[in-house]
């Protein structure tokens, strides 16, 4: 590797070190962002190089290993070399992956709010399936999901429904789902069993510590409780204790019923909001920079970034990266880490082009 690798050890050593004298200095958090900054960093740091001695240790096993194989024709032995180095290969991938998540809050959890579009029920089925999707890519990635907010459909599906989920850069994975999701099929609604397009859309927002201030004036605010609804379950309650809010200088609205307690789904909602607000103010920044610039932006929110095809044959297409899937099936049961890759991969091309 050369030294100017971002794998170097001596280089990611030396900057270690660097970053802890900053970090024991006493007088570090009169700077709060600076101070934030050199922690992100020095946990970047040191997850890189509990890499490299785990990828070391793995080569070095299947060096001996291949030695024995050549010196005693030990067939064994070779097999064995081939599973350290096919497990080297995969986690250098998934640490190549993690590298490109180095986004201010990639390592949050994430607050993915999904909403039907165009194609009345289909498109409620179509939201419902989504919703599956991602909480089957969840539970794969062994991270917690929760259900905050679930609006059905008048006749099937779900019009609308926010969930959280909690694990390591969670919100960096999902950040790449953010977009209108194109669904092509034979609608099992229609009598006629006529293709069907639907439309869905996914928002994606990281779930914001306390440590982020977020500015809510209460006068701000319109707050509305009322009966949860929903076909069962989790989603029925007898009281008004789901909580819908409003924030009138923006208009955006979050609301929550997934807890029987009032004061719960009200701390529910307001964490919610704050995460939008947030991401609000993040993008109008980005669009007076970009104004100030003179720079075209590309279409983020609402622009299709997906098609998937389930007649006439199965298919999956993402228009961004050009990246197709045949198994729509499996992607629909959460099997989207390959589209999440090619995004990210495509997202740090592009920027190291910019830059």
């Amino acid at each position: 590797m050369s030294s100017g690798g971002v794998f170097d050890a001596d280089r990611l050593s030396a900057r270690r070190g660097e970053l802890e004298q900053e970090v024991a200095r006493s007088d570090l958090w009169q700077d709060r962002e600076r101070a934030e900054t050199l922690l992100r960093e020095k946990r970047t740091l040191e997850r890189q190089l509990d890499l490299l001695q785990e990828l070391s240790g793995l080569l070095d096993d299947a060096g001996v290993l291949l030695d024995l194989a050549a010196e005693f024709d030990d067939a064994p032995a070779r097999a064995e070399a081939a599973e350290q180095l096919a497990l080297a290969e995969a986690r250098l991938e998934d640490a190549e992956l993690r590298l490109l998540l180095g986004g201010e809050h990639d390592a949050a959890n994430a607050i993915l709010s999904i909403n039907a579009g165009a194609g009345g029920t289909d498109a409620c089925d179509w939201a419902e399936i989504l919703l599956r999707m991602y909480l089957r890519w969840a539970e794969r990635q062994h991270f917690k999901s929760e259900i905050l907010d679930f609006q059905p459909g008048e006749e099937a599906g779900v019009r609308g429904a926010t969930v959280t989920i909690s694990g390591d850069y969670a919100f960096g994975y999902l950040k790449t789902e953010e977009g209108v999701h194109r669904l092509v099929r034979i609608s099992p609604f229609d009598s006629q069993a006529r293709r069907h397009t639907s439309f869905a859309s996914v928002s994606v927002f990281p779930e914001l510590d306390d440590s982020i201030e977020v500015e809510i004036n209460e006068n701000d605010l319109r707050v509305d409780t009322y009966r949860a609804g929903g076909a069962g379950g989790q989603h029925v309650n007898k009281t008004d204790s789901a909580v819908r809010m409003t924030h009138l200088l923006t208009g955006i609205v979050v609301q929550c019923q997934n807890e029987r307690s009032q004061h719960k789904n009200r701390a529910a909602a307001m964490k919610v909001l704050r995460a939008r607000l947030y991401e609000h103010l993040r993008q109008e920044r980005e669009k007076e920079l970009a104004a100030l610039r003179g720079e075209k932006r590309e279409i983020g929110f609402g622009s299709q970034i997906r098609s998937y095809t389930l007649h006439p044959s199965q298919r999956v297409k993402d228009h961004r990266t050009g990246v197709e899937m045949g198994n729509a099936n499996a992607v629909l049961d959460g099997d989207i880490d390959r589209f999440i890759r090619a995004t990210l991969l495509a997202r740090s091309e592009r920027a190291g082009t910019r830059a």
